[in-house]
């Protein structure tokens, strides 16, 4: 297995129309999880991801598992709880980082929450490449902590263990959030922090004030939103006989993006990143393949995004500076015809030359 990716999915309900919940006349049923959009996206992008996690013994947890299992995870590792019930929740269509936005979760009690080192073992995570775990799993209960400390402490075989702080306020009421967190954060190989998150939770002003702060990890990336993304790789910096993080920060500014939706942007980030990581691609590339997926999960309304093919995404994350500064993807990108050069990022004299048309959009 490429990758494993371990947490709670969740039946999501999404409003009809934009505004307050208590305004919104119906939802439509669609699934949510950070750990399950990564592992689809993996997926879809033709690795062998693998789901687990636990449902309840009942229609919703039938559901989630058909559709992750539809979009080619495998889930024969998810727990089946008859006494607990599956997590749902209700959003409205605002991004995460306004006002406006709303959540309410009904996941309390729930199945994934009895999650533990007794309920999961850990020969259904070993042998993967790469273990992929968020914050949000940290705080469902005790149990569920327990169960990633035992699975980010160091251990003879242990698999590449990914961690996305991914901080939800909402499920932290009481609890010690900033020093969980940050714990884990240091414990894990490759670390994902939004810049807003950092300085939310740590007080850290600056990518440079998080490598500090987040020692342990290889690979810290520190997400900038609009700005981009910054990455510091300490194993390169060992390599070249630097102290440590010196000299190793990679910057990449994201792409122009007309959005449609934000919400799964972060974990399509995480999932392109991740994808180039099982690849042997270098820090720039890692990082234009996380904006690159982002920009898909953008452009569509839900939480999951089908991404480009591979050969095109290899050719847009290979463009020098000057093209990949001017690309612009909207709505449709993904499935653009890869016959039009202009739509595909290349020009009549070849890939990434400066003065190409970069804007990807449908007609």
């Amino acid at each position: 297995m490429d990758v494993v990716c371990l947490g709670e999915s969740m039946v999501t309900f999404l409003p009809s129309r934009p505004g307050r919940l208590a305004d919104v006349p119906s939802f439509t049923r669609a699934i949510g999880g950070a750990e399950t959009n990564v592992a689809c996206a993996l997926a879809a992008a033709g690795h062998r991801a693998k789901w687990v996690g636990r449902v309840g013994g009942d229609g919703f947890g039938d559901h989630l598992v058909e559709v992750v299992g539809g979009h080619g995870v495998d889930v024969s590792a998810v727990g089946r709880d008859p006494h607990r019930p599956t997590g749902i929740y209700f959003r409205t269509d605002e991004d995460r980082a306004t006002d406006a936005h709303e959540v309410v979760y009904y996941r309390a009690g729930s199945a994934a929450s009895a999650m533990s080192p007794a309920t999961v073992p850990y020969e259904s995570v070993a042998g993967a490449r790469i273990l992929h775990l968020t914050g949000i799993t940290a705080a469902l209960s005790g149990d569920c902590l327990a169960l990633l400390r035992e699975l980010t402490a160091p251990r003879p075989g242990r698999p590449l263990v990914s961690f996305d702080v991914n901080h939800r306020p909402a499920l932290w009421r009481g609890g010690d959030a900033p020093g969980v967190l940050l714990e884990l954060a240091r414990r894990a190989d490759v670390v994902f922090v939004g810049a807003d998150e950092a300085e939310r939770l740590w007080g850290l002003r600056g990518a440079r004030e998080v490598f500090d702060a987040v020692s342990g990890p290889e690979v810290v990336v520190v997400k900038l939103g609009g700005g981009g993304a910054v990455a510091a790789d300490r194993s390169r910096a060992a390599r070249a006989g630097l102290e440590d993080g010196d000299g190793t920060a990679t910057h990449v500014p994201a792409p122009r993006v007309d959005v449609v939706s934000p919400i799964g942007a972060g974990d399509a980030f995480a999932a392109g990143f991740l994808s180039a990581t099982l690849r042997g691609l270098d820090l720039r590339a890692r990082l234009r393949h996380g904006h690159l997926m982002a920009a898909a999960a953008l452009t569509v309304p839900g939480d999951l995004a089908a991404p480009p093919r591979r050969d095109r995404l290899d050719r847009l994350a290979a463009l020098d500076d000057a093209a990949w500064g001017t690309l612009h993807l909207g709505p449709g990108w993904t499935e653009a015809d890869e016959k039009d050069p202009g739509r595909t990022g290349e020009g009549p004299e070849g890939p990434g030359r400066a003065g190409d048309d970069q804007e990807v959009r449908t007609p």
